[in-house]
């Protein structure tokens, strides 16, 4: 399941971030990569225990806990802080998997991957090249977004970014553990979930069907979540 969700930052938001991260020194992307990563990985990334790092990504937490769009398609139990990389011409990363198990040594968090989010901080007119390309069983899904906007795929997907040719790709990326780690039943109840906003927008929330479609979403959140 790839969803796109628009606007989870603002555009007032992006260029606040894009300010603060300007005057930032960038490291190697390698220093978090795994070993099979790091053999296709070249970009740069905001040292990933640095103050700027951590309170940026607590901006995005914020935000995203404030997203249900967001919340109803991942059912988040951990997200791992949030890193930020940049991609200027002639970096890249290659075809790879992402790391089954995240572990963040400031915290001591560790969590199973289940959905890689990638969240936009460039236009894409900054920048030539820099799509993410995710393989799945249904094909190839090339993916560029504007800033601010982000997507969430799986963390078993093959997936890479192509090279960049022009500008800079300046992105935040990060992974979470989902209370529903079956992603057949998650995008069911995704997909039950937007069946039944629909209604209310169309009937009102306090319509008795829809009370009783609520009441077996809520039903079948509880049978599958794991907390």
């Amino acid at each position: 399941m790839l969803i796109c969700i628009p606007d989870v930052l603002s555009k007032n938001d992006v260029a606040d971030f894009r300010r603060i991260m300007a005057a930032e020194p960038w490291e190697d992307g390698r220093s978090t990569a795994g070993a099979q990563s790091a053999e296709v990985k070249n970009n740069g990334q905001l040292p990933p225990d640095g103050k700027t790092s951590r309170q940026l990504g607590e901006r995005i937490l914020r935000a995203l806990a404030a997203n249900t769009l967001f919340l109803s398609a991942a059912v988040p139990l951990h997200i791992f802080p949030p890193l930020f990389n940049r991609y200027v011409p002639g970096q890249f990363f290659g075809e790879h998997v992402d790391n089954c198990i995240r572990g963040d040594h400031l915290t001591g968090l560790r969590i199973r991957t289940d959905l890689s989010v990638t969240l936009f901080l460039s236009e894409p007119d900054e920048y030539d090249g820099g799509e993410l390309v995710v393989n799945d069983y249904y094909g190839s899904h090339r993916v560029k977004l504007p800033a601010g906007h982000l997507v969430i795929y799986p963390s078993t997907s093959l997936h890479l970014v192509t090279p960049i040719t022009r500008g800079a790709r300046i992105c935040s990326f990060f992974w979470l553990q989902s209370m529903i780690k079956d992603p057949l039943a998650r995008r069911m109840t995704f997909d039950m979930d937007n069946a039944i906003q629909g209604l209310v927008h169309r009937l009102g929330r306090n319509d008795p069907e829809v009370r009783k479609l609520t009441n077996v979403y809520h039903n079948i959140v509880r049978y599958w979540a794991e907390v």
